[in-house]
């Protein structure tokens, strides 16, 4: 009586009660399973959906790569075939890189003595591309204006009642990465870090080379090598180079940047056949054509960058030293210095450029070394630059050089006091 008064309901009522109510938990229970099952089969669904597009596109991958091991094994196939795909699919880098530039200039030559005045126009256009066959071996090409038979040149000189324009191969190479270390065969790009006082910039030697890199704590030290096959000969002598350069860029010391390279270059001349004119130029010769000096150069380049004014304003000095231990007269030295101000990278840019610079007759090999000026050895010259970028990818340069011969003995027929100018205005477009 006690219970049945304090919980107000006869003990009948309470036992139907708590019958009724866990039936209605079980019937939430089981709603809210079936609601973590149709959760489930929703997520598996769109696993799957997910598991077969990755399958499709894992599919598409192989059938890429199967392609492109049967195109490269098939001697002579179409070039009409199907194309090869056009990214590498392990790096996802472009396979087919190409790039160019197209340069448009005027000049003009004035003497105070005895040479002759002359205005001229030179075009030249350069078209390479280099092609990713694996994540190992590239090959590379590119097309040039100018004469097939100038090494250090690629302008076309404007005249001749508007002939067409000659086009040729200045490159055509294989290269094996490996790493810190690039191989290459064939004609090759230039493996040195240069100035023109002994490599034109056009010179793209034959042969084989190497070029190791390797950065460590910020900077980068550097190593490079080349056989270069200069006149090759059925019967008899041939003519070769063996060089190497050791090199070291500092990081940033402050607001210094330092960088120095080494070098010797070991010429062995056995044969002249291949040359002309326009490769001895005026290194000394024997009346046969052999030349009187070998060529042994010791070039040391160094070079020094301050950024204290910003990125835009960098100062930049570069001083080059060459001497020739094989040399068969005293004329076996030559030296550079160059100081520049300015950047000439993006639109609005401008950099001014001063350089200095005696090459004494059998200093460099004439042939290989820069062909700015109407002398190729035996001068003293200053020159003066203005670079300014007006667009992206455009550069308008203004150049002066102010030059003459260095020592009479080796002037020949030329009047040794003469002073010579050379100006030069173009506009270079890169792609």
């Amino acid at each position: 009586m006690v219970q049945t008064a304090l919980l107000g309901l006869p003990l009948p009522t309470i036992a139907v009660s708590a019958e009724e109510h866990n039936a209605m938990d079980i019937g939430d229970i089981r709603a809210q399973i079936e609601a973590l099952r149709s959760e489930q089969a929703s997520v598996t669904a769109q696993q799957n959906r997910i598991n077969a597009a990755l399958s499709a596109l894992e599919a598409r991958l192989g059938a890429a790569n199967a392609e492109s091991g049967r195109a490269s094994g098939e001697a002579g196939a179409s070039a009409a075939g199907s194309a090869p795909s056009a990214v590498t699919p392990l790096t996802m880098k472009p396979r087919l890189d190409v790039s160019g530039d197209l340069r448009v200039r005027g000049q003009g030559d004035y003497s105070d003595r005895d040479g002759e005045d002359r205005n001229s126009s030179q075009l030249r256009g350069r078209l390479g591309a280099s092609y990713a066959v694996n994540d190992r071996l590239s090959v590379g090409a590119r097309l040039v204006t100018g004469d097939a038979d100038d090494p250090n040149s690629t302008d076309a000189q404007l005249s001749n009642f508007d002939d067409d324009l000659q086009v040729s191969l200045d490159l055509a190479y294989v290269q094996l990465n490996l790493s810190d270390l690039k191989l290459y065969a064939g004609k090759v790009p230039q493996p040195f870090i240069r100035t023109d006082l002994v490599w034109d910039g056009d010179v793209n030697p034959q042969g084989v080379s190497g070029v190791f890199k390797h950065s460590f704590d910020g900077g980068t030290i550097r190593a490079s090598s080349l056989f270069f096959l200069v006149d090759e000969q059925v019967s008899g002598p041939e003519s070769t180079m063996l060089g190497a350069q050791l090199g070291y860029d500092s990081p940033a010391l402050g607001s210094w940047r330092y960088d120095i390279s080494g070098a010797y270059f070991d010429y062995r001349l056995g044969s002249v056949a291949g040359g002309d004119a326009g490769d001895f130029r005026t290194n000394l010769r024997y009346p046969d054509g052999r030349y009187r000096s070998d060529f042994n150069l010791g070039d040391v380049i160094v070079g020094a960058t301050w950024s204290g004014f910003g990125d835009r304003w960098p100062v930049r000095m570069v001083a080059d030293y060459v001497k020739n231990f094989g040399a068969a007269t005293e004329a076996d030295t030559g030296y550079g210095i160059e100081l520049s101000l300015g950047r000439a990278s993006k639109p609005g840019d401008w950099r001014l450029t001063y350089g200095r610079a005696i090459a004494e007759t059998d200093s460099v090999f004439a042939a290989f070394s820069h062909d700015n000026l109407s002398i190729a050895t035996n001068y003293k010259s200053n020159a003066l630059t203005f670079d300014y970028v007006p667009f992206p990818k455009t550069t308008l340069t203004a150049l002066w050089y102010h030059y003459r011969r260095y020592r009479a003995a080796d002037a020949g027929p030329n009047d040794f006091t003469d002073s010579l100018d050379r100006l030069r205005l173009f506009f270079n477009i890169n792609f």
